[in-house]
């Protein structure tokens, strides 16, 4: 369906609303180099027709209130709307308000953070990073911190990172300075422990892991991985993003980790991506904490307060105190469900991933590594199917498609995550789709998606020659 854009509906000297000219006038309050020498090209529209177009292509977006949203290990759940609720009775605070005022807020700060060190086994929290990717960079900073305050920064520069990795790990260390090596996965998808063996040194500062990992594995020989780590002298760090999985039932901290990081826009329903800004705090052990971003959130005498007594503080890495109305959003969740519930809420998610796994199973999907998978799995198509078309074939069905080609250790990987929140009948309908797909005439595959606003497109040709404006710029 052809979509009109809103620079297409423009009609010259069509407006929606009138400015009042400011008093005093723009250049006597801008320095004339910052001034435009000419109008901005805006579309010109009432405001009907503006409201018109944002509305409906509100409507043609895919998001987890529309439709099931089965993308693996980004926890796309339901963000129940009495959060919302919730953080809307925060919006009007100012984060440069006196501390004094804002006691009821920061008291929700400190409770969130003592929830999250009991749920993760850490024992000092910040709240300030924006996401999960965020709180990454934060944790090794912290620990690039620690190891030179020890006298160890110069020697220890490799950080450990799984192939089946979320690419943000690699990423991260990258940014900090440090060399990334690669770690093969065994036969049974999870850490090869001899490989790991072998590269562990004098000269490595950290070992990122993801447990569940990113095929939906539980690394069970965790403890061995992290008593081999302690005597390498290596921080061990808990990449947060498939803590929906165990929530409840295990913490990373028993586990032997050091640094944990959360994504509470997947972990605790906080909207994620265009829903809404993220949040990833970071968890330590003692030993890490006074490294901490300021200001930490405390609990005094005299109430609650805002400190900055850290002398060996990484220093702030985030403006103001986090994204705080996505901590009431966390917050409000984990005092709705209590320990039981998000118990339930993570035996659930990996529930729904292992009937979902059986259903594509039976309908002619391969898992190459089948193991006891937790919240989420990998599949193939058949031989002579691509993961891309049968993505944009579930578009033409209805049904926003999984992660593909991803982890890279999996040729043409469909990575599913149902999560908690979907019904028996849901999962269901998905899994008849998935196989629907595979009766259909090739050719038909290949050119799905069919009435969507938008088909499939020149990927390649996106990406070498992207057209970021609506304007020819030449």
């Amino acid at each position: 369906m052809d979509y009109p854009l809103i620079y297409e509906r423009s009609r010259k000297g069509r407006r929606g609303l009138r400015l009042v000219k400011a008093v005093p006038k723009a250049e006597d309050l801008i320095p004339k180099g910052f001034l435009r020498e000419a109008p901005p090209r805006l579309p010109e529209v009432d405001e009907l027709t503006l409201v018109r177009h944002y509305t409906g292509l509100s409507r043609r977006q895919a998001g987890v209130d529309t439709t099931f949203y089965p993308l693996g290990s980004c926890t796309m759940k339901y963000n129940p709307k009495l959060h919302e609720e919730a953080a809307r009775l925060f919006a009007h605070l100012h984060p440069y308000q006196d501390p004094a005022t804002v006691q009821g807020a920061l008291r929700l700060m400190w409770e969130l953070g003592e929830y999250l060190k009991a749920l993760t086994g850490m024992e000092a929290i910040t709240l300030e990073p924006a996401a999960g990717a965020h709180g990454e960079l934060t944790g090794i900073l912290i620990i690039r911190a620690y190891h030179e305050d020890r006298g160890e920064g110069r020697t220890r520069r490799v950080v450990l990172v799984p192939d089946s990795a979320h690419g943000s790990n690699p990423a991260t260390a990258s940014m900090a300075g440090y060399q990334v090596k690669e770690v093969p996965s065994g036969p049974d998808g999870e850490v090869d422990l001899e490989a790991l063996k072998r590269e562990l040194s004098p000269h490595v500062a950290a070992i990122m892991l993801t447990n569940p990992n990113t095929l939906g594995l539980f690394e069970r020989r965790i403890l061995e991985i992290s008593r081999l780590a302690k005597e390498a002298g290596v921080q061990l760090y808990y990449d947060g993003a498939n803590l929906n999985a165990i929530v409840g039932w295990a913490r990373p901290g028993d586990m032997g980790f050091d640094v944990v990081h959360l994504n509470l826009h997947k972990t605790f329903t906080v909207p994620h991506g265009g829903g809404g800004p993220g949040s990833g705090p970071v968890g330590v052990k003692a030993h890490l904490a006074p490294y901490l971003p300021v200001p930490t959130v405390e609990r005094g005498a005299e109430g609650f307060y805002l400190s900055f007594d850290r002398p060996k503080s990484i220093g702030r890495v985030r403006s103001f105190h986090g994204n705080f109305l996505a901590l009431v959003r966390a917050w409000a969740y984990i005092r709705t469900l209590g320990l039981p519930g998000l118990k339930k809420a993570a035996a659930l998610s990996v529930l729904n991933a292992r009937y979902l796994k059986e259903l594509l199973k039976e309908r002619g999907y391969r898992v190459p590594y089948d193991g006891p998978t937790m919240h989420e799995f990998v599949a193939q198509p058949p031989q002579g199917f691509r993961a891309l078309d049968i993505a944009k074939g579930l578009l033409e069905l209805g049904f926003h498609p999984p992660t593909v080609y991803f982890p890279l250790i999996v040729k043409e990987a469909l990575m599913v995550e149902p999560t908690e929140t979907e019904s028996k009948e849901t999962l269901e309908a998905f899994a008849e789709a998935m196989g629907e797909l595979l009766s259909k005439p090739k050719e038909w595959l290949e050119n799905a998606p069919y009435t969507t606003p938008v088909r499939r497109l020149d990927e390649l040709r996106a990406n070498k020659t992207p057209k970021l404006t609506y304007f020819d710029e030449a």
